[in-house]
């Protein structure tokens, strides 16, 4: 991604990451990994929305944020004077892990290769499943909702979701979700508490009904 002028070490951060798929305190990056992410990179990689962090005790907690997962869709640099062979290792690595190893997997990008949770629909699955569901990405959409939710009917914020269909032109994503919506298979609604939300949650939405919404849930 031309213009966030990304350090090597801040790439490898954007990296491990990806690879633990959640919440990580910088103490268990430290003795896990040797890898210790200071204040200058955490402030520019939060600047970027590509991490999340927040004070965890005397440590803090990082997580790749959405559009970290996204970057992780392109090309990074991670040629470093001393480092060449450490730099064309990770770089063979992560260009193989996108261009290769999630093909063969079934998963659609790097965010649903390392997902915690499934996010792909059932394998066979078609649109007679469910009457509800449209042919296409309905099947994919509907199984990334449910994996995102807590527990059956909990709404998901469209911002967590679209990192999930990075491969995806926005407008055809789009369109699966009003095709969901107008079927009846999902429930697409404002967030009530519009002080809440954050300019992610803004450029996420989806303008349905004349109106921006920023939630969306299945089965309700």
């Amino acid at each position: 991604m031309a213009g966030d002028d990304l350090t090597p070490s801040e790439a490898a951060i954007l990296v491990v990451l990806m690879v633990e798929a959640r919440e990580v305190l910088n103490t268990e990056l430290r003795e896990r990994y040797g890898l210790d992410v200071r204040k200058p990179s955490r402030d520019k990689l939060a600047r970027l929305h590509y991490v999340s962090n927040r004070k965890s005790g005397r440590t803090t907690a990082l997580q790749l944020d959405d559009k970290g997962w996204v970057r992780m869709q392109s090309d990074f640099d991670f040629k470093a004077r001393g480092a060449t062979a450490l730099g064309a290792a990770l770089t063979a690595l992560h260009t193989h892990l996108r261009d290769r190893i999630v093909e063969r997997s079934g998963a659609a990008n790097l965010t649903e290769l390392f997902a915690r949770t499934e996010m792909r629909a059932p394998a066979g699955l078609s649109p007679r499943t469910d009457m509800r569901a449209p042919a296409g990405l309905g099947p994919r959409v509907l199984a990334a909702v449910r994996a995102l939710a807590e527990k059956p009917g909990d709404w998901v914020g469209l911002r967590r979701l679209r990192p999930f269909f990075a491969d995806v032109p926005r407008d055809e994503l789009d369109e699966a979700l009003r095709q969901l919506s107008d079927r009846g298979a999902v429930t697409i609604v404002p967030e009530s508490n519009q002080r809440t939300l954050t300019a992610a949650d803004h450029e996420a939405a989806l303008r349905l009904g004349g109106q921006e919404n920023h939630l969306l849930a299945v089965g309700v």
